[in-house]
């Protein structure tokens, strides 16, 4: 509690300049500018008042990027869950220099300025604190991408895991983000898809607010099955919503140190085995996390990077093919896009390639797509690309078979359509390949095409706007 005639001092065995700022009645802060990444350093906060001196003392401490991790279950799996576990869980000695905090499942229906409860409070990695039971502790694509990143920038990585299995990214959000959205509680009834908390921001009240004097570095997101099913329409605002929100918040709740526009980089959903139901959901959410345009950054998302994770799915998972195991390389592909959009690696690629140009050349039967960057064709594949046909008012995704390509082209056989071609999509369903076996990549082969869908100028009648979905 602060007393009247309270003095706070700050000592750091370094000559830097804070900034201190009362809060409510009962608490302070104090804002550091910017250090260099490093330590350990140990940070005193001495009380004086009268002849009295009161010393708290923090030890071991390091300055560098702090990255929360956020979503559902597949952002909570912990290492002990995924392939290649105990050797995993044998490297830690190596990554000392990487701090972890795991925020507990907790709900509130206000915002809240502390934390509830943490089921790990900073620490050091230990095999004990990220293989500590499945969906507990510490998630796994969270360490991975935070060991990644100390990989390559050689220093002192925090990240800080807040995550809940089946839960809606109505939950997560902000009572402003989704009015900005039209979300309505009126007729609120989660499907059963949804088996976590699903009111609306009862976990961005407790579990993500309560962080918001953290300065960040980013974000990384995995989220989305939960809406597949659950105001799925919406996804393409609710989800650059959130962004927006956190966004604003956290760089209000540290006092500027956390950019306004920080690096926010998520997963694109991977494959499931499913009925025709949820094929077009998983494929609509998908391009719902683009905001309806296929990559990111875009307009709608600046600063953004994605993960495509379409090809990773796992038909054996003990948790079912919707947790797919191989979060090393989902990990990856995002520390990737972190290295290029947080820490401004311009010659990185990061993401598979997409299509610039499309050419009908509807007397051959051929659609031409001219791609962004180099493709590596791994083989071919007679169903994952489809087009729009429509005749008599009526249309249908048909097949094109893919025909010829070179190192930046590939043509489509539309043979199948005798109506015209109004829409081209790609691996439009719930599995569109199995494990790293996708058609199109980039030539590191590392990096799959992500699925589009587009539309050819000006010939989509309007009976067919549900191709859009």
């Amino acid at each position: 509690m602060v007393a009247p005639g309270f003095v706070l001092g700050l000592l750091l065995p370094l000559i830097l300049r804070a900034r201190t700022r009362a809060a409510h009645s009962n608490t302070w802060m104090v804002v550091l500018d910017p250090l260099k990444p490093g330590g350990p350093y140990e940070v005193l906060a001495q009380q004086t008042f009268g002849r009295r001196n009161l010393t708290l003392g923090v030890h071991d401490v390091l300055f560098g990027d702090v990255w929360l991790c956020s979503g559902q279950s597949n952002m909570q799996m912990t290492v002990s869950q995924i392939f290649n576990a105990t050797s995993e869980l044998s490297d830690t000695a190596a990554y000392q220099s990487v701090r972890i905090l795991s925020v507990s499942l907790t709900q509130a229906e206000q915002e809240l300025e502390d934390l509830a409860a943490v089921d790990l409070e900073w620490s050091k990695p230990t095999a004990e604190n990220l293989g500590h039971g499945s969906f507990e502790y510490m998630s796994a694509v969270c360490w991975l991408f935070g060991r990644y990143l100390h990989d390559t920038l050689q220093y002192p990585i925090g990240l800080i895991s807040s995550s809940w299995g089946g839960t809606p990214i109505e939950a997560w959000s902000s009572g402003r983000s989704l009015k900005a959205c039209g979300v309505s509680k009126q007729g609120f009834i989660p499907p059963d898809s949804v088996t976590g908390p699903s009111k609306h921001s009862v976990l961005w009240n407790a579990m993500v607010h309560p962080l918001c004097s953290v300065t960040l570095k980013g974000v990384i997101w995995y989220q989305g099955e939960a809406n597949v099913n659950f105001h799925r329409d919406l996804y393409n605002c609710t989800f650059p919503a959130l962004i927006a929100d956190w966004r604003q918040t956290f760089h209000h709740g540290s006092q500027g140190q956390t950019e306004r526009l920080f690096p926010f980089g998520f997963v694109q959903l991977s494959s499931v085995l499913s009925g025709a139901a949820l094929d077009d959901g998983f494929s609509q959410i998908r391009w719902h996390q683009t905001a309806d345009v296929g990559y990111v950054p875009n307009l709608r998302m600046p600063n953004t990077f994605m993960a495509v994770a379409m090809d990773l799915g796992d038909r054996t998972s003990p948790f079912g093919s919707i947790h797919p195991r191989d979060k090393q390389t989902v990990a990856y592909r995002l520390h990737l896009g972190a290295r290029a959009v947080a820490y401004g690696e311009k010659q990185l690629t990061f993401q598979g390639p997409l299509p610039e140009k499309m050419e009908l050349l509807a007397d051959e039967g051929l659609l031409n797509l001219t791609y962004s960057q180099r493709i590596l064709v791994q083989k071919k594949d007679d169903g994952i690309f489809e087009v729009s046909c429509c005749g008599d008012q009526q249309c249908t995704w048909l097949p094109a078979p893919m025909n010829t390509f070179s190192t930046w082209t590939l043509a489509l056989n539309t043979s199948l359509c005798s109506g015209a071609v109004v829409a081209v999509r790609y691996a439009w369903t719930a599995w569109p390949c199995e494990y790293k076996l996708c058609p199109l990549y980039h030539p590191s082969s590392t990096l799959p095409a992500p699925p589009f869908i587009a539309f050819m100028a000006d010939q989509m009648p309007r009976s067919h706007s549900r191709v859009a979905k």
